[in-house]
């Protein structure tokens, strides 16, 4: 009985002993495979940054974001800005308490 109850306490302390480094290593690797997922991200982010840089070195490629997000033209050069088509006008309910705002609204 006294050697079944000194194994028996001798196999929990070794599980309990074990089980500590076993959760620390998972938990290790399982940060380790999230660093580098974040890692890979940064570096295609990086690679895509460079190639944005190295693009803006190019006269065409300054002139065509000049044109494009700003308006800009050469001198000489007429630019037309087509506006969006227009929206629906605001539609609200015929029941108080909006009685009178749709009229407001459309004046």
């Amino acid at each position: 009985m006294w050697f079944t109850v000194l194994g028996a306490a001798t196999i929990a302390a070794i599980v309990a002993v074990g089980a500590l480094p076993a959760r620390n290593w998972l938990d290790l690797r399982r940060t380790s495979d999230i660093v580098e997922r974040r890692l890979a991200e940064l570096e295609a982010a990086n690679l895509e940054a460079e190639a944005e840089a190295a693009a803006l070195q190019s006269d065409a490629e300054i002139e065509r974001i000049a044109r494009e997000q700003y308006g800009y033209a050469r001198a000489g050069e007429e630019v037309y800005h087509i506006l969006p088509e227009a929206r629906d006008p605001v539609r609200v309910p015929d029941a108080w308490p909006f009685t009178g705002l749709g009229s407001a609204i459309a004046h």
